[in-house]
């Protein structure tokens, strides 16, 4: 298969097919989509091709052949056929005002109006969006395509400063409510954006519009599957650990296929290099924010259960945290179950980037930014690896020792109870290590299980403030944390860890090796 250009960070289409660039087609879901239904709304991630799906759509309709030689619509679509498009997106630059998004809008409204060749007089905003459809539907003959990129980026940029949050949400909610009163003029209707706004609060009566952001149909309607990779992609691939691609950026899922971020393999292609190339791209300083100002217990992240509203629950007034994780793209769809009329998540990271990542993010705050974290997070990885626990048991007392005795007294977010366990489970994650929580870890006992080259390690780290009784391997071995990975026949490391918040240092350490699934035991 010969090579052709990485399309990296191209939302074009047009420049796509013309300039010989890879190209994943997509339009086989524009066509169920305009077959099936009329006014659509999908929430994803950033950078996961949002924009260059609206731009399939756009030159869909207007009924641009060349451009889909040999994709699924060239033999299915009616190319006889042109409706009108009016394109809206707020991509560009911050809104930070009011009158900053009128005069955006309007902005907008100009471009389309020069685009289709007519001129608009209503003087407001709302009016001039409903007299830009109406008469496109009476220029053509044809009803209006309605596609509307980042519709939410203006609330975005000021969730920070609520009553300017809520000034964006209002002036938006004024112009979407055109596309409900211009019903009889649109063919269809696409909105898109990574939030996802009740629709009480910002699409008050458009109720005709089909929200498709978890529905199994849809899910790889962004990023690239398994077969993509095969399919397109097969001459990128020399070189690279297909396992470790897939472990790296595979597993986004909204119910349905599962998916690569997009973004991240164009990068990987370019690079050959395994890098946190997304996560980079943006800086998740609000949600790290909220979820630290929260006291978010941090091994409870990667296993969280939400519920469908929950899910939405996303509105400048409140924000769940489940919310904000999962549309942002930092937790996905593991599961879903039907219990009579209620639907239940199961929300996880979806692979080792955003994992690593997101907790490398959380750790640098919990930790005041101590320049000692990166050294830190290394060392932990060689002592592991040598299987050093006396290097072990030094390190957890400098985990928090070198943090400033102000820092502790002055900043409430090490005042809460599940800190001290956080940092602890940051560290480990912060790696991309396989772990897992045990269910029975609160805010004052942290059970991890971690594999690693080839070994098992069952940690208990324990606030001896907070949960005084018992020592922490006696606890382990009381619970049996062990049984269940006895039949691998990897070595299996216990280890007791208790620290003392008041004095900041382990006060107590013990290890204990079991040789696989014989009962013989080495303690430490």
């Amino acid at each position: 298969m010969p090579r052709q250009h990485l399309p990296i960070g191209i939302q074009t289409f047009r420049k796509i097919r013309e300039g010989d660039y890879y190209y994943v087609d997509k339009t086989g879901f524009a066509l169920r989509l305009i077959e099936e239904g009329t006014h659509y709304f999908l929430s994803r991630p950033r950078r996961f091709g949002k924009s260059l799906f609206l731009d399939t759509l756009a030159e869909l309709f207007s009924g641009h052949q060349a451009l889909f030689e040999g994709l699924e619509a060239d033999e299915r679509w009616d190319w006889s056929r042109r409706s009108p498009v009016i394109r809206l997106s707020f991509g560009g630059g911050i809104v930070g005002k009011p009158a900053d998004l009128e005069v955006k809008i309007r902005e907008q409204l100009d471009i389309n109006q020069q685009a289709l060749g007519l001129h608009c007089n209503q003087s407001s905003v709302g009016g001039g969006f409903a007299e830009l459809i109406r008469s496109a539907h009476a220029a053509t003959g044809e009803r209006v395509v309605v596609l509307v990129d980042e519709y939410d980026k203006p609330i975005l940029d000021n969730l920070q400063d609520p009553d300017s949050a809520r000034a964006m949400r209002d002036g938006l909610r004024n112009l979407y409510s055109v596309i409900k009163d211009s019903d009889a003029h649109i063919r269809f209707a696409f909105l898109t954006g990574v939030s996802k706004f009740s629709k009480v609060s910002l699409f008050s009566g458009l109720n005709n519009l089909k929200d498709i952001t978890v529905d199994a149909r849809y899910s790889a309607l962004c990023g690239y599957t398994e077969a993509d990779l095969d399919r397109v992609f097969a001459a990128e691939l020399d070189g690279l650990d297909r396992a470790q691609i897939r472990t790296w950026y595979n597993g986004y899922n909204w119910t349905g296929e599962a998916v690569y971020n997009p973004f991240d393999l164009l990068l990987l292609f370019d690079t050959h290099q395994f890098r946190p190339w997304w996560f980079e791209t943006g800086s998740p300083s609000f949600l790290v924010d909220l979820l630290t100002e929260r006291q978010t217990f941090l091994p409870d992240l990667g296993w969280l259960v939400a519920s469908e509203q929950l899910l939405s629950a996303f509105d400048v007034d409140y924000i769940s945290s489940e919310a904000l994780l999962f549309q942002a793209g930092y937790l996905t769809i593991a599961h879903e179950q039907q219990f009579g009329a209620f639907i239940e998540y199961r929300l996880r990271y979806p692979n080792l980037e955003v994992q690593a990542s997101l907790n490398g993010a959380l750790l640098n705050v919990l930790r005041a930014r101590a320049s000692s974290t990166a050294e830190q997070t290394g060392r932990l990885y060689r002592l592991l690896l040598a299987n050093d626990f006396a290097g072990l048991e030094q390190l957890f007392t400098a985990f928090f020792a070198s943090i400033p005795h102000d820092w502790y007294r002055n900043n409430p977010i090490a005042q809460y109870e599940g800190y001290y366990a956080s940092v602890f489970y940051a560290y480990f994650a912060s790696l991309g290590l396989d772990l897992t929580p045990e269910e029975s870890s609160n805010a004052g006992r942290l059970d991890l299980a971690l594999r690693f080259n080839a070994q098992v390690y069952l940690f208990e780290f324990k606030v001896v403030e907070l949960v005084p009784e018992g020592r922490a391997l006696a606890q382990i071995k009381e619970r049996g944390y062990a049984e269940k990975y006895r039949t691998s026949g990897e070595p299996i490391h216990l280890i007791g860890v208790e620290f003392s918040r008041e004095q900041r240092q382990v006060v107590g350490f013990e290890v204990e090796c079991l040789d696989g699934p014989s009962d013989a035991a080495r303690a430490t």
